[in-house]
């Protein structure tokens, strides 16, 4: 309980609200229920004993994450580099196993779970294996590295029963679950477009990782990880330890950072996907032997569904950006924006809606007709509009911020951990997952096929 009062001690001061459908008190009792539901979460037979395969930066975060979490417990991690293997142990106790082949971690019938933070191109292989083996699945993002891959992983979801999801954690934010809330409320009016990026402006963010110096084939299991290529390629440290940069391993920057930009578009929205997409990109200042862009475009139209009317998706990554660190999603309407601001961690409504009248004059064709033309509009327009009916609507937006200290990557690992113990839907499930990585991988599609490509949302496939 002492936790619990800490952190309500820290929501005070953190949420500033200007609508009548979003109050404080709204806002604190909400977070108070979230914290007695964790409280109560777990009991002495429901730990989870779970297993990371992947143990570069997603793989320390979501094993971090999950064991944050209460009644987890780590039993063993997977990497084909020596030296992660020696720091997973460093780094969670000498007693936890330690492996370069995956299959080892999904024979064993301790473990209840596996995260999966591998290259994309190994994802769908060992998530698929994992789940005919009886594991729960957590599978970072994207669940797939091509687009023909989905529907079977759907499947063996579903024969399977396994509780899968993927990681896309802003799907769990409390923040953009108030935005949907809003938006659902009508605060925006009628959605007609979204604009969402990342913005990043510096070596790290544009993949150029550290290479530690005893990499080798000595420390590397490179022959394990080109296992599934169909040319092998002699030992490269950087593609192996700077893997996003090369589509052979990864699915760059629509597969990274697109596929979140998608997966909270359509969380708010509860779209399936949209329906056609064309991109746009190149390699404009990483020259480091990367096959993929390090900045891309894409323009992506969304049809009328039962769902949501009409709307476009202006999507766009720049690793090169002199607006430095930014991410943003703006979700505009005949009547607003909700604007997210970096990583969900809250959000502003700005109301803008137009009045009655049209308008007459300024800048306007009414004063290129005759002075008796004029005038006959002008008593016109005013005998038909009232002075109200004139004044654009003084209307007030919302501030958002989620509590300090606030983590949706926790939110989200909690999701996955309450859909294995009680059954609670997933948040993010094979579904849900594969109808926001396949629009971004078909983003990749679009740019090296320089096309315009159709989805089909419902059916789950490209036409």
């Amino acid at each position: 309980m002492s936790d619990r009062r800490k952190f309500l001690k820290q929501l005070g001061g953190t949420i500033a609200l200007s609508s009548a459908s979003l109050t404080g008190f709204a806002a604190m009792e909400d977070h108070e229920r979230r914290i007695l539901q964790a409280e109560k979460r777990t009991g002495p037979n429901d730990k989870v004993r779970f297993a990371t395969i992947g143990m570069g930066i997603m793989g320390y975060n979501d094993t971090r994450t999950a064991l944050a979490c209460p009644g987890t417990e780590l039993v063993a991690c997977c990497d084909l580099y020596t030296g992660r293997l020696d720091h997973a142990k460093e780094e969670f106790g000498a007693n936890i196993v330690t492996t370069k082949n995956y299959h080892e971690i999904l024979d064993r019938k301790d473990i209840d779970a596996i995260i999966i933070a591998t290259s994309d191109n190994w994802h769908s292989t060992i998530a698929e294996a994992a789940m005919r083996k009886g594991k729960a699945v957590y599978s970072e993002k994207p669940m797939v590295h091509y687009i023909s891959e989905g529907l079977n992983e759907i499947k063996t979801q579903q024969e399977t029963k396994a509780v899968f999801q993927v990681g896309s954690q802003r799907v769990s934010s409390i923040a953009f679950k108030k935005a949907k809330e809003l938006y659902q409320a009508g605060a925006i009016g009628q959605i007609n477009s979204i604009e969402a990026s990342f913005n990043r402006q510096d070596p790290l963010g544009a993949w150029q990782y550290t290479i530690p110096l005893d990499a080798s084939l000595q420390t590397v299991d490179w022959e394990r990880y080109q296992a599934k290529e169909k040319i092998k390629r002699a030992y490269d440290p950087n593609r192996f330890f700077r893997w996003r940069n090369y589509r052979e391993y990864g699915t760059g920057v629509a597969g990274d950072l697109f596929v979140h930009l998608l997966s909270g578009i359509h969380f708010i929205t509860d779209s399936k996907g949209p329906d056609k997409i064309y991109s746009i990109g190149g390699t404009y200042y990483w020259k480091d032997g990367r096959n993929v862009p390090d900045v891309m475009s894409a323009v992506i139209e969304y049809p009328h569904t039962k769902e949501h009317p009409a709307f476009q998706s202006i999507l766009r990554v720049n690793f090169i950006s002199g607006d430095g660190e930014r991410t943003t999603t703006k979700i505009i309407g005949s009547e607003g924006v909700i604007d997210l601001s970096n990583e969900g961690d809250g959000f502003i409504i700005r109301k803008n809606k137009m009045a009655v009248a049209p308008g007459i004059g300024g800048w306007d064709s009414l004063t290129t007709y005759t002075n008796d033309m004029q005038k006959q509009l002008l008593d016109a327009y005013n005998q038909k509009y009232s002075a109200a009916d004139k004044q654009r609507p003084d209307l007030p937006g919302v501030t958002y911020q989620a509590p300090q200290g606030y983590n949706a990557n926790i939110d989200h690992m909690n999701s996955f951990l309450d859909g294995m113990r009680l059954g609670k839907p997933i948040v993010e499930d094979a579904v849900f997952g594969f109808r926001a990585a396949a629009p971004a991988l078909a983003c990749n599609e679009s740019y090296f096929q320089n096309k315009v490509l159709h989805w089909d949302a419902e059916k789950m496939m490209l036409v």
